[in-house]
Order: structure tokens, then sequence, then C-alpha cells
């Protein structure tokens, strides 16, 4: 009878270590699966950043829409500078004929100088602000194509984030092996020489 019992204890001891033998084995796995599941995870996230100050100093169409704005300031300039460079000459003028000419002609005189330097000081603020605007319509439309091909070189290339950094900075720190500015700006130029290519092959067909 003893042995029976002992029999029995010894049955169910076995089948208790078998059913926590295979607890252990199904937790083990579990854990391992979830391991497994993290690293791929952690391989398949891929992050970058930009530098957007580079990028826009080293950006074709962002050098070219500078050195635009630049030849126009220059152009409309000289002819603003040439109408001021009569002033200062009628007011050198003025000074040295006003005690030849009397009182009532250098009041007369004076109050007309008083008026094209004004005159020339709106009209180099309206210059200035004509460029300005002229130009800023132009930049906004640029950064908005540039934050467009990012977005969209940040799909083609599988990254989960790409970063902005520069002279408004969301990354206080990065390795520079994360940091595809030139890649943006060779992959834009290329994008905006074809572009400028097909256009100029356009104008000459008309």
């Amino acid at each position: 009878m003893k042995s029976k019992i002992q029999e029995y204890q010894k049955r169910n001891i076995n089948n208790m270590s078998k059913k926590v033998l295979l607890i252990i084995a199904i937790s083990i796995s579990v854990v391992a699966c979830n391991k497994t599941a993290e690293v791929k995870e952690a391989k398949e996230f891929k992050t970058a950043y930009v530098d957007t100050s580079e990028l826009m100093k080293e950006y074709t169409e962002a050098k070219d829409l500078e050195a635009k704005y630049k030849a126009q300031s220059e152009e409309k300039g000289r002819l603003l500078d040439a109408e001021i460079k009569r002033f200062k000459q009628d007011a050198a003028n003025f000074q040295s004929q006003a005690q030849a000419n009397g009182q009532e002609w250098a009041q007369k005189r004076g109050a007309e100088l008083q008026k094209r330097e004004q005159q020339l000081g709106y009209a180099q603020q309206a210059l200035a602000q004509q460029l300005q605007q002229q130009s800023g319509v132009e930049m906004d439309s640029l950064v908005i194509g540039v934050k467009k091909f990012i977005k969209e070189y940040g799909k083609e290339k599988g990254y989960s984030y790409i970063y902005g950094t520069g002279d408004a900075a969301s990354i206080l720190y990065a390795e520079d092996k994360y940091n595809i500015t030139k890649e943006i700006i060779k992959a834009l130029n290329e994008k905006y020489s074809a572009s400028s290519k097909s256009e100029a092959k356009a104008e000459e067909k008309k």
C-alpha cells in the first residue's frame, strides 16, 4: 500500500515537473519572440537629420534666387543712385549760390531740394519693399517645395523620422552618421538641374 502511494506521488511529481518545464519553455519562447520583435523593430527604425542652414546655402535654386534679386537690386539701384548723385550735386551748388541769388531764391530752392530728398527716401524704401516682397513670395514657394521633397525622399528611402537643424534647431546633438544633408542637397540639385534643362528645351521649341 505504501509503495503504491509513493509511486502515485512520484508520478504526480513527474507530471508537475513536466508541466513546470513546459510553462518555462513557453515563457522563454514568448520572451525570445518579444526580444526578436524588439530587435527587428529597432533594425527597421531609421532616422536622420538635415542641416537646413547648410541646405539653403548649397541648394542651387536658392543661390540662383538670391543672385536674381541681387542683380535686380543693383540694376534698379543704379538708376536711383544716379538721381541721388544729381541731388547731392544740386545741394552742394545750392550752398554756394544761395548768397548770390538772395534769400527768396534760397528759400524756394531749399524747399525744392527738401522735397526731392524726401522723394528719394520714399523711392529707396519702396524699392527695398518691392524686392523684399517679391523675393519673399518666391522663397516661401521654394521652402515649401524643399519640405515636400524631403518628405517624399524620406518615404522613398524608408526613414521613420527626418529632423531639421539650423537657425531654429530641434536637435541639440546627433551623431554625424545620421546627417543626410549632403544627400538631400545632391538630390535637390539634380532635380533642379533636370527641371532647368527641360524648361530651356521647351523655350527653344517655342
